[in-house]
């Protein structure tokens, strides 16, 4: 895992400076403490810090192909590199490395921007076509690694973080007021938009292509299945399925030439993931774990109770909630807009605390979003369904009274109800996104000193967007729609605290190709009653210790 920069003129004639190249680098030095490097061609200049994993001594970056008219800046790994490098060595192609990105070279030299479709992994790469002068920006299909960009009328300016971006100077630092209504919403900002006017993210699954010939262009190569298997499979089938492709999926991400280990919170995702890695590694599998001194807040006997299942050399800290706030201004620095929820902190010291001892650790991210984890999954199936019943079978006059009613009740009570079918009008608007609101729109009106701001942009536009767009039912859509917007914030802070150790952080749950089978399960298949994930208990029940099965779901 690395760190990207790069500038390209709009005027050929120009030349880009290498000392501004330097300068978003070394923003970005813990991204990649193992060495920078730098490629100038009058125009254009690109920059990597490097975190050596695969290939520590060959593997310098940027890269060239053969001839030197193709250049990569890349940060991420490609799990299946080496079963496409014989294709390509047959293809006439000569490795001078055992990198991963020299096959992204080679296969951008046999297929141009649609090299992306082939390669499985999590990446954020720019390639400068000397021939055609064209750029490339990738990104990968779930947004595990990051990629941001701002056009200027002189030049476009890339990187991994934004604080890169404002490092090469030619843009100054303003707020975009445009997404205070949706972050105050939902705590995140989806979709290309970020704090800063002017730079942009380039959303996952998608190509950023630019020429002089034919400008900037966006093009979107991958999606989400758009249908769910309505097949007869019971559940215990569909099970001893995903329990496979699971497995292959941590195979794959065992990728590496330097020590690796687990961020384990004692829950079913970590622990699973765990039980799954100890039999594919010849040591003990190395894990690690965060807690507070609040009990409340605290998972550390679960974690303890997982690492001795499955053998693991374990270590753990415990943070004091004056760590926590001596951290925060640090950490705000390193993710590039403000910090709304707490997870990101016990996230970083627990990232300085594997870094002591390993290079790359495996996550349990996505899994959440995938099988319907949730609690607001099942409290909106609740509401949905209740909610039809009361439309039906309840009287519009008599259903008109009830708010009157709720809002008579005790504070607790009515604070309860009014979160419920009694009070909420139907659709995925004020039932999914307003109900679990952190300052919903009536309150944004209250809190914003100009209140017209709050107005102005619609905080659940992007949700609604893919939510109408989804396939299947509720539970589908709930999951579809959360797979591209909450969860791509939360890669972002993933990526961010561990960077911010120098750390790479693997997600065996967004395999690609687990992912288009996770999503295409019935939802039926995943939230049972009030309990998500019943199709990956299912999967897992014969490695998981029951005490983590049946525990209630807790989060930093």
């Amino acid at each position: 895992m690395c760190g990207i920069a790069g500038i390209v003129k709009l005027d050929p004639r120009d030349a880009v400076e290498e000392t501004r190249l330097k300068r978003m680098c070394d923003t970005l030095r813990h991204r990649g403490p193992d060495g920078e490097g730098f490629f100038a061609d009058g125009p254009v200049g690109l920059g990597n810090r490097r975190l050596a994993i695969v290939d520590v001594a060959g593997g310098h970056l940027p890269m060239a192909n053969e001839n030197e008219k193709i250049w990569i800046a890349y940060n991420g790994e490609i799990y299946n590199h080496a079963a496409l490098r014989p294709g390509l060595v047959a293809r006439g192609h000569r490795y001078r490395t055992r990198s991963d990105a020299e096959t992204i070279l080679h296969l951008y030299e046999e297929e141009g921007e649609h090299c992306v479709k082939r390669l499985q992994g999590m990446f954020a790469f720019a390639i400068w076509d000397r021939a055609h002068h064209r750029l490339l920006l990738a990104r990968d299909r779930l947004g595990i690694k990051p990629l941001y960009y701002a056009l200027t009328d002189q030049e476009l300016v890339f990187a991994s973080e934004i604080k890169a971006i404002l490092a090469a100077g030619s843009l100054r630092p303003t707020l975009n007021e445009t997404v205070l209504p949706e972050f105050l919403a939902t705590h995140f900002v989806a979709g290309e938009d970020t704090f800063f006017q002017g730079i942009r993210k380039l959303l996952p699954g998608r190509t950023l292509s630019w020429s002089l010939q034919d400008g900037l262009s966006t093009r979107r190569y991958w999606r989400l299945p758009g249908e769910i298997h309505q097949t007869p499979a019971t559940l215990q089938d569909t099970a001893l399925e995903l329990r496979a492709r699971l497995e292959a999926a941590v195979r794959s991400h065992l990728m590496s030439d330097v020590p690796l280990g687990l961020f384990l919170s004692g829950g079913l995702d970590s622990t699973g993931l765990a039980a799954l890695m100890a039999p594919l590694v010849q040591e003990p599998i190395r894990t690690f774990a965060v807690g507070f001194s609040d009990p409340e807040a605290n998972e550390l006997a679960y974690a303890r109770l997982a690492a001795r299942a499955v053998g693991a050399t374990h270590r753990e800290l415990v943070v004091s909630s004056r760590e926590f706030s001596e951290a925060l201004p640090r950490l705000i620095w390193h993710e590039d807009e403000p910090i709304a929820t707490p997870a990101s902190v016990p996230l970083y010291f627990v990232s300085r605390l594997a870094q002591e001892h390993v290079k790359v650790v495996l996550t349990g991210e996505g899994s959440d979003e995938l099988f319907l984890g949730y609690p607001r999954y099942g409290i909106t199936a609740w509401n949905d369904r209740l909610g039809r019943l009361y439309q039906g079978l309840v009287p519009a006059p008599l259903r008109g009274r009830v708010p009157r009613l709720i809002s008579g009740l005790p504070r607790a009570l009515r604070q309860r109800a009014e979160r419920t079918f009694l009070a909420l009008p139907s659709g995925p608007r004020h039932r999914f996104f307003e109900n679990f609101a952190a300052f919903p729109e009536a309150l944004q009106q209250q809190l914003l000193v100009n209140p017209r701001r709050a107005g102005a942009k619609d905080p659940y536009a992007e949700g609604l967007r893919y939510y109408e767009e989804a396939p299947g039912g509720l539970l589908e859509r709930m999951s579809y729609t959360d797979l591209q917007t909450y969860l791509v914030e939360l890669l972002m802070k993933q990526d961010q605290m561990s960077m911010a150790a120098s750390i790479e952080s693997r997600v065996p749950f967004l395999d690609h190709e687990f992912v288009e089978y996770a999503v295409s399960i019935p939802g039926r298949y995943k939230l049972r009653g009030w309990r998500g994930k019943a199709v990956l208990r299912a999967a897992l029940r014969d490695v998981v210790p029951r005490e983590i099965l049946t525990r209630r779901k807790m989060g930093f």
